[in-house]
């Protein structure tokens, strides 16, 4: 089900795609390319009916593959994040444009369903891990919210300061529910939005980490996909927290200490990072400051925007193109890849002059 905004947007870019303005303005709107960001990659993924609000974060694998041979015949060469952030420094980036792929958070399904489109279409592929996933103990807290209003007719509860009272009984209640409760917890301080959800989930008999550790890659997984030459494993830090909300020193140590562990466990240089979350909110120019001083290459945002040469001097703020199951139409993610809905967007510049 989607909302208003949403239908909106995907209204503007079958417009955009279908009147012809895509491919007037690509050329001088597509940049040096895109840093293309997925989550969730699995059968029926982003397609359910009913109450699945979590399933914009997915993609089938079929749309995958379309994906993949959409860029290359647009002109685009698929690369490495590191590959592209090389061809930045270096300013050897006036040829093909490039196109990298970027998965957050580390789920199962990226080793069952998606690494194996990648290796038939040699396409390289970054994955951005949290070690706190990886082990099994994060509470997943979207995933939990899902749960606990999929099993209620009605959930009354105060949490940091505020009453609930939230009929769940039909599929647009829950809709409805959700979307009231993940606002709320979105904007709150991290360690106090983990204790509320860990305490809303007992009193439901829901068990997050139970859903982490059957839906995300564990150790072993992680350790035979970090050996497929066209994978990149990146650190996404410990706890998937948003660090613009915590205080330097821990953000800091959520960047570093997933770095660290990261390598440990896979034996390998993590040289990229991805912020959680992503957006203005969660991740500001103190955090940019603080991913360089963590030691990272570079980080990506979930801030929309093609990249620029001018990027080379935002390597620790680099946009992304998000593709999920809301924009799960070849035609919608061709007109985001053109750079023209987020050039116009961001008046017409780099997303960091906008």
């Amino acid at each position: 089900m989607f909302n208003a905004k949403v239908l909106a947007l995907r209204t503007g870019l079958k417009v955009m795609e279908g009147s012809g303005l895509v491919s007037l303005f690509r050329q001088r709107m597509q940049g040096i390319g895109s840093i293309l960001c997925l989550h969730r990659v699995c059968p029926g993924g982003g397609l359910q009916d009913g109450f699945a609000p979590n399933s914009k974060l997915e993609i089938t694998p079929e749309f995958l593959r379309g994906l993949i041979q959409l860029v290359r015949s647009r002109g685009f060469e698929t690369v490495s994040m590191a590959v592209m952030v090389e061809r930045l420094k270096s300013g050897e980036a006036g040829g093909k444009p490039m196109a990298v792929f970027t998965l957050d958070d580390g789920y199962r399904d990226n080793f069952e369903h998606a690494k194996p489109v990648f290796d038939e279409l040699n396409c390289p592929y970054t994955i951005y891990v949290a070690p706190a996933i990886a082990d099994g103990t994060c509470n997943l807290w979207w995933n939990t919210v899902e749960q606990i209003v999929a099993l209620s007719d009605q959930l009354k509860f105060t949490m940091a300061g505020r009453d609930f009272d939230l009929p769940c009984r039909s599929v647009a209640e829950k809709n409805k529910a959700f979307s009231a409760i993940f606002m709320h917890f979105y904007f709150i301080d991290q360690h106090e939005q983990r204790r509320l959800l860990d305490t809303l989930a007992a009193q439901h008999k829901v068990d997050p980490q139970a859903y982490c550790r059957g839906e995300a890659m564990g150790w072993d997984e992680l350790r035979e996909i970090a050996k497929d030459p066209l994978c990149t494993i990146g650190a996404h830090t410990i706890n998937h927290y948003a660090v613009a909300e915590l205080k330097a020193d821990e953000a800091l140590s959520e960047m570093q200490g997933s770095r660290i562990r990261i390598e440990q466990e896979i034996d390998r240089n993590v040289a990229f990072f991805a912020y959680p979350y992503g957006d203005a909110p969660a991740a500001g120019p103190r955090d940019f400051e603080l991913a360089a001083r963590a030691g990272f290459t570079s980080s990506v945002t979930t801030r929309k925007g093609v990249i620029w040469p001018s990027d080379v001097a935002h390597m620790q703020s680099l946009p992304r193109i998000m593709v999920s199951g809301r924009y799960q139409d070849l035609a919608m993610v061709d007109a985001l890849i053109s750079g023209l809905p987020t050039g116009l967007l961001n008046k017409i510049k780099p997303i960091h002059s906008a």
